[in-house]
C-alpha cells in the first residue's frame, strides 16, 4: 500500500506501523489508495483522546521589511495592525495594503492575523463595522480583539471571520477563556503572567485553542489593566497609545521614609520574556500557538527571534534537545534585550522580574571597566568586541538614573598583556571623565550579527517554503499528466492541480523521461513560493517528451495552486448593522433630574475607613481588603448598621485560586465583579443562589454594545471603563438605561495592576509569598515619580500589586452631567485617605449632589478647589478630561 501525506502533521511517536512500506517515526494523517484515512500505529494500539497538531509560530510584523523577514525565517503566522484599532498605533499597514499583505502571506502558506485589539468608542462603532468587513473580505485568517462587544459585533457583521481573544482580555483561567469563546473566539491569548502549571490546568479544561507569548517585552501591568497612560497623559494603553510610564524611574517611600533601592531605580520596568527553554513543555501542554512580542522592533529582531524559535519548536516536536545553545541566546540578547528570563512562565521569582538597573535595550554584557585613560577604556572582557560595535557604559550604581549614559561605536581595539581589551572611540564621541572603574559594559549593537542575519532579515527574494508533491503518469502516444499537491495550513486542507502536456509521449531515442529528469525539471521552482517535495512516477519507461513541455506544465501547476491558495469564500456581510442596532436601542434623551434621591456607594480598604463610612450611612459599603479574613466581620458590622455590604473581587483569578470565589459567595452579599472568568463562574450558579453582580471598571466596558452584552449576560449594573472621558460616560445613556450604570465619581486610578510584587522585591529577600515574610501587611509603600507625586501601592489577596494614582480623580462638571442624564448610583473609592479625610470628602460630595438634584446652579471650579484641599494629594481630572 502506497501512502502519501495529505493532512496536518501530528506529533511523532517511537512506533512503526506494519502497513507502511518503510519504518518511520515521521507520522502523518494519511489517505490510502482506497480513499480512507489511515493513522499511526499508536492510534490503533493505544488510542488517543485528541490528536495534537504541531503548534504555530507567530511573529510580529510592523511593516513590509518585518513581514518578509518573518516569512523567510520560518513563521507559520504573523500578526499585524492596521492604521486604527490596534494596540501598537504607530506601526502596521493601511487598509489599502491589506489585500497585498494577505496575498503575500497566503502564497507562502503563512497565516495573517489582524490585531483589532483596542477598545472601541460608541462614535467609532460604524467605522469598526467597516473595518471588520474589510478584514474579512481580504481573506485574513483572524482578527484579534480585546473588546467583548467587538467580538459580538464581528459575529453579526462578518460571521465567517475567525475571531481570537487578545491578551488584553486578561484571560487567566479556563473560565476567562470560556467567556471569550462564548462570543465567538476560537482562540484566546493567555495572560503572560501564567506559569506552566497554570497553563496546564487551563488547556486541560478547555477545547478552545490557546496562544501564549514566548519572547519579548513584558508589560508590568496585566494587559488591559493598565491606566497609567490614560491617567497621566490622556493616552490610553487600551487604545494603542501606551506612554510606557512603567519604564520611568521611581523612588520608594516606606512608612513615609525614603527607602534605599541602591542602583535599582526603575522599580516597575521588567526584563524581557525568554521561554525558548520551556518550548518542549509548552508543546506537551497542548498550546496551539507560540507568539513573539515586538511589533515595534526591526527586521533583524524578527529574523533572529523567528529563526531561533522555529528551530526550538522543530527540535522539540521531533523529540530532540530544543534548548537553544549559548550562541543563539547571545544572538537574541544582542538584537534586543532588557535581560532575558523565563519570568512567570517558569515560576514566580520577584527578585528577577524587575532588575531595576535600566529600562532600555542593553544587549550583551561584554565586560567591566578596569581602567579609564584620557583616550581609551580598558575592560575585562567576557565576549569578543569588534570595530563598529556599539558599547554603552552602565554607571547606574553611582549616577542619577535618568542621566545620559556614555557610549559610542568602537573605533579600535587592542589586547593588552593580561588579556585586557583597550577600547578606543572616535574623537569627541566619549566623555571619559563620566566613566569609572567597575562600570559594566554592554554591547548594544553588533554589525557583524546584522550581516549574519541579512539573508533572513533582508532577503533579495523570499525563498520557496511550500513543498509540492508530484504524481506523474503517462503512456506511449498519450500526453503526460502531472499532478501537484500541497497541504495548505492556511486553508486546513489539501490542494491539488493537474496539467497535461500538449505533445504526446514518444519512444525515446536518447534521453528518456525517468525519475532523474522529472526531479530536475519539476524542482525548478525558483522565484515561486514552492519547493520540491516528493515524486511518485508511474510513467512507462523508455519514453520521450521535449523539455519545453515540462516548463509549460510547471508554470500551469504553479498558477493553479496559487489561485487555489488565494481563493476566498463568498460570504454575506451585514452592512449597516451598527446603524440599525443604534436605531433600535436609542433611548429618549429627556432625563428629568431626580429631585428625590440618589444612592451613594463607598469603597473602603481598611478598618479605619470602614468605621468612618458606617457613620455616614451610605446606600452600600464596598469592601476591597488586602486579605480575606477581615471580610466576614466587616460584612457583619455593615449589616448591623442596616447598610448593604458589597465585596470587590480580585481583578485577576488564576486556576489555583478557586477558593477565593467560594469564600466570596459564603458572605451572601452582592459582588463587584472585576474578572471575566469570575463572571462566568457566577453566572453558572442557579438563579436563586446567585448574588447581585455589579460589573466593575476592569471589565473595560467602553461602548453601548459592550455594556448591553454584559448586562444581557446577567450583570445587574455596570461601571464604565476609565478609558471613557466624562462626556462619553454621559453618552452611554443614549442606549443604556441610566439606572443600570454606576459611575465612579471619586477614585485614585489603579494605574498599574501587576503580578510583580514590589513589597517582596524591595522589602525582603524572598522570591514569592511563601518566603517573603509578607511586608505588605506591615508597611505602607508609595512610589515617588519624577514630578514628586506619591503613588500608594497595595497588594490584594493574590499578592498582586496595584499602584494607585496619588491624586484623586474627580470632576464636578461631569458629575452634574451624569446626574442630568439620570445616573444616580455614585461610587466614591478611597485608598490611603484617613477617616477624617473620607468623612470630609463624602460630606462635600453629598452636598454637591443634593444641591445639583435640587436644581441649584453651582460653581464647579469652586467646589473642586474645596474638595482638592480635602483629598490627600489633591484632585485631577485624570481620565475624565474631555
Amino acid at each position: 500500500m502506497h501512502i502519501q501525506p495529505s493532512g496536518p502533521k501530528v506529533r511523532p511517536f517511537s512506533y512503526t506501523a506494519s502497513c507502511l512500506e518503510e519504518p518511520t517515526t515521521d507520522w502523518y494523517l494519511c489517505r490510502t489508495s482506497a480513499g480512507m484515512y489511515a493513522v499511526t500505529a499508536i492510534h490503533f494500539l493505544v488510542g488517543m483522546a485528541k490528536t495534537q497538531t504541531k503548534p504555530e509560530l507567530m511573529s510580529p510584523v510592523g511593516g513590509w521589511p518585518q513581514l518578509r523577514a518573518a516569512i523567510q525565517s520560518g513563521a507559520d503566522a504573523v500578526y499585524f495592525g492596521l492604521e486604527y484599532f490596534s494596540a501598537r498605533a504607530k506601526v502596521g499597514f493601511t487598509l489599502n495594503e491589506l489585500d497585498d499583505v494577505i496575498e503575500l502571506l497566503h502564497t507562502h502558506d503563512v497565516k495573517g492575523f489582524v490585531t483589532f485589539n483596542t477598545l472601541v468608542f460608541d462614535n467609532e462603532l460604524e467605522q469598526a463595522e467597516q473595518a471588520l468587513i474589510a478584514i474579512a473580505k481580504s481573506g485574513a485568517d483572524a482578527a484579534i480583539v480585546q473588546d467583548i462587544g467587538v467580538a459580538w459585533l464581528a459575529s453579526q457583521v462578518a460571521p465567517e471571520l475567525e475571531i481570537h481573544g487578545s491578551t488584553q482580555m486578561s484571560a487567566t483561567s479556563a473560565e476567562g477563556v470560556k467567556l471569550a469563546s462564548n462570543f465567538g473566539c476560537t482562540r484566546v491569548v493567555l495572560g503572560r503572567e501564567l506559569s506552566l502549571a497554570d497553563i496546564r490546568k487551563i488547556t486541560a479544561a478547555t477545547e478552545v485553542e490557546t496562544e501564549v507569548f514566548v519572547h519579548g517585552a513584558l508589560c508590568v501591568s496585566y494587559s488591559g489593566q493598565c491606566f497609567s497612560s490614560e491617567a497621566w497623559g490622556g493616552r490610553s494603553a487600551n487604545r494603542g497609545q501606551c506612554a510606557q510610564a512603567c519604564r520611568l524611574s521611581y523612588e520608594m517611600e516606606v512608612d513615609g521614609q525614603l527607602h534605599d533601592t541602591g542602583s535599582d531605580r526603575y522599580l516597575l520596568s521588567p526584563g524581557d520574556l525568554y521561554a525558548a527553554e520551556q518550548i518542549g513543555e509548552l508543546i506537551e501542554l497542548g498550546v496551539s500557538c507560540f507568539k513573539i512580542e515586538g511589533r515595534y522592533k526591526d527586521e533583524n529582531y524578527v529574523a533572529a527571534t523567528t529563526s531561533a524559535y522555529r528551530q526550538a519548536i522543530d527540535d522539540a516536536w521531533n523529540n530532540l534537545d530544543s534548548k537553544p545553545n549559548s550562541q543563539t541566546r547571545q544572538m537574541l540578547e544582542q538584537v534586543y534585550s532588557r535581560g532575558l528570563d523565563g519570568h512567570f512562565i517558569s515560576g514566580v521569582n520577584h527578585q528577577t522580574v524587575v532588575k531595576g538597573r535600566a529600562p532600555r535595550h542593553r544587549g550583551v554584557k561584554v565586560g567591566a571597566v578596569v581602567e579609564v585613560t584620557t583616550e581609551s577604556v580598558l575592560i575585562q572582557g567576557l565576549h569578543e568586541i569588534f570595530p563598529g560595535d556599539g558599547l554603552v557604559f552602565d554607571s547606574a550604581n553611582w549616577r542619577s538614573p535618568d542621566e545620559k549614559e556614555e557610549g559610542g561605536s568602537v573605533f579600535g581595539i587592542e589586547t593588552t598583556i593580561g588579556g585586557l581589551q583597550e577600547i578606543r572611540f572616535g574623537k569627541g564621541q566619549i566623555d571619559f571623565q563620566r566613566i569609572r572603574e567597575g562600570d559594566l559594559v554592554w554591547r548594544t549593537s553588533h554589525p557583524k550579527l546584522v550581516q549574519v542575519l541579512k539573508p533572513l532579515a533582508n532577503p533579495s527574494h523570499i525563498k520557496g517554503r511550500v513543498p509540492l508533491n508530484f504524481q506523474v503518469s503517462g503512456k506511449l502516444g498519450q500526453p503526460i499528466s502531472i499532478q501537484a499537491s500541497l497541504y495548505s495550513r492556511v486553508l486546513g486542507r489539501k490542494l491539488v492541480a493537474t496539467a497535461n502536456s500538449d505533445e504526446l509521449l514518444e519512444q525515446a531515442e536518447q534521453r528518456e523521461v525517468n525519475n532523474e529528469l522529472l526531479q530536475d525539471q519539476l524542482s525548478r521552482l525558483g522565484g515561486t513560493p514552492f519547493t520540491f517535495g516528493k515524486l511518485d512516477s508511474q510513467i512507462e519507461p523508455g519514453l520521450f517528451l521535449p523539455v519545453s513541455q515540462f516548463n509549460q506544465i510547471r508554470r500551469q501547476l504553479v498558477e493553479q495552486l496559487t489561485r487555489l491558495q488565494l481563493a476566498r469564500p463568498t460570504s454575506k456581510y451585514n452592512q449597516g448593522f451598527v446603524a440599525d442596532w443604534k436605531q433600535g436601542n436609542r433611548r429618549s434623551l429627556n432625563h428629568p433630574l431626580n429631585s428625590k434621591s440618589f444612592d451613594l456607594h463607598l469603597l473602603v480598604r481598611n478598618e479605619e475607613q470602614l468605621e468612618a463610612a458606617i457613620g455616614l450611612a451610605p446606600a452600600t459599603i464596598n469592601l476591597d481588603y488586602l486579605e480575606l479574613y477581615g471580610l466576614r466581620p466587616a460584612v457583619e458590622k455593615i449589616r448591623a448598621a442596616n447598610i448593604v455590604p458589597r465585596v470587590a473581587s480580585p481583578r485577576i483569578l488564576k486556576p489555583a485560586e478557586q477558593n477565593v470565589i467560594k469564600f466570596l459567595l459564603s458572605l451572601n452579599c452582592p459582588i463587584v465583579v472585576r474578572s471575566g472568568g469570575l463572571l462566568v463562574e457566577l453566572l453558572a450558579l442557579p438563579t436563586g443562589d446567585r448574588p447581585r453582580l455589579l460589573g466593575d471598571f476592569s471589565l473595560n466596558v467602553a461602548n453601548a454594545i459592550s455594556a448591553r452584552t454584559y448586562l444581557d449576560l446577567g450583570l445587574d449594573s455596570i461601571s464604565p471603563t476609565y478609558d471613557l472621558n466624562g462626556t462619553q460616560v454621559s453618552e452611554l445613556t443614549q442606549f443604556i438605561d441610566p439606572s443600570l450604570i454606576e459611575v465612579i465619581a471619586y477614585s485614585h486610578l489603579p494605574v498599574f495592576h501587576t503580578e510583580h510584587c514590589v513589597f517582596c522585591r524591595f522589602l525582603s529577600d524572598g522570591t514569592d509569598h511563601t518566603n517573603c515574610g509578607h511586608p505588605c501587611e506591615k508597611h505602607r509603600v508609595e512610589l515617588v515619580d519624577q514630578n514628586g507625586r506619591r503613588h500608594p501601592v497595595m497588594a490584594d489577596v493574590g499578592c498582586r500589586n496595584t499602584v494607585f494614582g496619588g491624586e484623586a480623580q474627580f470632576s464636578a462638571k461631569h458629575l452634574a452631567n451624569w446626574l442630568d442624564c439620570g445616573i444616580v448610583d455614585i461610587r466614591l473609592e478611597f485608598v490611603h485617605e484617613s477617616a477624617a479625610q473620607l468623612t470630609n470628602v463624602v460630606s462635600e460630595v453629598n452636598e454637591f449632589v443634593a444641591q445639583t438634584l435640587a436644581g441649584k446652579s453651582l460653581a464647579h471650579s469652586q467646589f473642586e478647589r474645596r474638595l482638592g484641599k480635602l483629598a490627600p494629594a489633591g484632585i485631577t481630572l485624570g481620565s475624565l478630561r474631555t
